[in-house]
């Protein structure tokens, strides 16, 4: 299968949450508090990612996420999960738990060869609560 066809097939997973009923309540500001803990900290991840944000993670949900990603003032920018091409071409069923509550506004799928935290290539599935322009300015 091509990477397009991935892609395209995860294109649609990322449309399917965007009405997903499993979403729980928004964690806004960083720290996000409860279980989440900072990604430097617990899977040897940069305190910030240009373009992503400053990441959170509740350790027992490594590799996968959600990781909830927040810009330099503490505001929640986006929710991202690795998803494994392993698993999309078993045709795995994946499960996005763990959305927060407010709306996205666009979906960003990224690939990935892998990287020390996820070394298996994946695709970084990227759910923005904020515009893209705003979300391709994060630095």
């Amino acid at each position: 299968m091509t990477h397009f066809g991935r892609g395209a097939r995860l294109l649609g997973l990322g449309l399917l949450l965007l009405g997903s009923g499993r979403e729980v309540a928004a964690q806004s500001t960083a720290p996000p508090g409860g279980e989440y803990r900072k990604a430097s900290q617990v899977a040897g991840l940069p305190d910030f990612f240009p373009g992503l944000g400053m990441l959170y993670v509740q350790p027992s949900t490594l590799p996968g996420g959600p990781y909830l990603a927040y810009d330099h003032e503490g505001h929640l920018v986006s929710s991202v999960y690795m998803v494994p091409l392993k698993d999309i071409d078993a045709h795995q069923k994946l499960d996005f738990l763990g959305v927060p509550d407010i709306p996205v506004d666009h979906v960003d799928l990224r690939y990935s060869p892998g990287h020390p935290s996820v070394p298996d290539p994946h695709y970084h599935v990227i759910l923005w609560y904020i515009p893209a322009a705003q979300a391709n300015a994060l630095k």
